[in-house]
């Protein structure tokens, strides 16, 4: 459970962006939405593959 202590003269804005920060940081939403349909152990290593060429090339690139 995230808690999100308001201080004195806080407006409500900047208490609820906190709080945005907070679970945005916890990854919850992330979770759901991979939980939502079950992938293979073959295809999430082929996709962290093709991630880690991408960032790969993108280094090298910028490096040039």
């Amino acid at each position: 459970m995230i808690i999100v202590n308001v201080k004195e003269n806080e407006s409500i804005e900047k208490a609820l962006k906190r709080f945005k920060k907070k679970f945005d940081k916890t990854g919850a939403v992330r979770e759901l939405r991979a939980r939502q349909h079950f992938v293979k152990p073959s295809v999430k290593n082929r996709d962290q593959k093709i991630k880690a060429a991408y960032k790969q090339r993108l280094q090298t690139e910028e490096m040039k």
